[in-house]
């Protein structure tokens, strides 16, 4: 998740990551844009989000994602999207993490463990 080539590569769109708290980054050719906010390493990623659809005025949303080791080449990851605000449809936010992070994630991983 906090690689720019890895995290590239999973989701099949352009992304400029950084691993450091504090350290902005952007996703999807620079629809996704944000900040790390907390970083406990294999466990925890806390991030200020935003798309380029946001309102200038608009505060970032907050996106939580939490990893649980479950076995061996298994990890179970929890996803919270948070202050999307009154004008954004959770659906289509909700809609967009399964149709470009989760099922390509899926893909990509099978495909670097042989599943």
């Amino acid at each position: 998740w906090l690689n720019s080539i890895s995290h590239s590569e999973m989701t099949g769109a352009e992304a400029n990551i950084n691993d450091k708290i504090g350290g902005i980054f952007t996703a999807w050719d620079e629809y996704i844009s944000g900040e790390n906010l907390v970083l406990k390493p294999n466990t925890y990623i806390k991030q200020a989000w935003r798309t380029s659809k946001f309102t200038e005025n608009q505060e970032n949303s907050i996106v939580e994602i939490f990893l649980e080791e479950i076995g061996k080449d298994k990890t179970n990851l929890k996803l919270i999207h948070k202050k999307l605000g009154e004008n954004k449809s959770d659906y289509a936010y909700k809609q967009g993490w399964i149709d470009h992070y989760f099922e390509p994630m899926t893909e990509y991983f099978k495909s670097q463990t042989n599943l």
